[in-house]
């Protein structure tokens, strides 16, 4: 029987749901022998080098880069698990959603983190370099953004 192939990321979370897979400690041993990692910051992959059998994908989408990873990952895993709180809900950087007191919510969100008096940046400069990649509007959970074929939740999952 040949091994499933797993692709695994991180998009914008805390890396705790890959934390919680390294957590089943000589279980990992077993699970090697059933499956590979392709793409994935547990074996450093950082491109799929083939189509994978199962994508795990940890985290929400709240810049240009996550929804590439995204759909990169939909596109090429065969079945897609959108993996605890952050990458269903939305998690603590969904927290963002709910400023509504302008017509640019992502602007003032900025604006709290960078420029306001509690905040130590004399310069109050936003970061802004052309290699960050571009904030989105909100927060997006997987789901809202491809058709996700399985949920597991929790913070982390256990």
């Amino acid at each position: 029987m040949r091994k499933k192939r797993i692709a695994t990321t991180s998009l914008a979370g805390c890396f705790g749901c890959h934390m919680s897979l390294l957590d089943i400690d000589e279980r990992i041993i077993e699970l090697m022998e059933l499956a590979e990692f392709d793409r994935s910051p547990l074996n450093d992959v950082k491109k799929f080098t083939r189509r994978c059998d199962i994508g795990l994908i940890e985290g929400g989408c709240c810049n240009e880069d996550n929804v590439h990873v995204l759909r990169e990952f939909r596109e090429n895993c065969d079945i897609l698990f959108a993996v605890g709180q952050c990458a269903i809900m939305g998690g603590l950087p969904v927290m963002r959603n709910a400023i509504m007191h302008s017509d640019d919510p992502l602007r003032e969100c900025l604006d709290e983190a960078y420029t306001t008096p509690k905040v130590l940046n004399p310069e109050n400069q936003i970061p802004n370099d052309p290699a960050l990649p571009l904030l989105l509007d909100k927060v997006y959970t997987c789901v809202d953004v491809v058709k996700v074929d399985y949920q597991i939740p929790g913070c982390p999952p256990s």
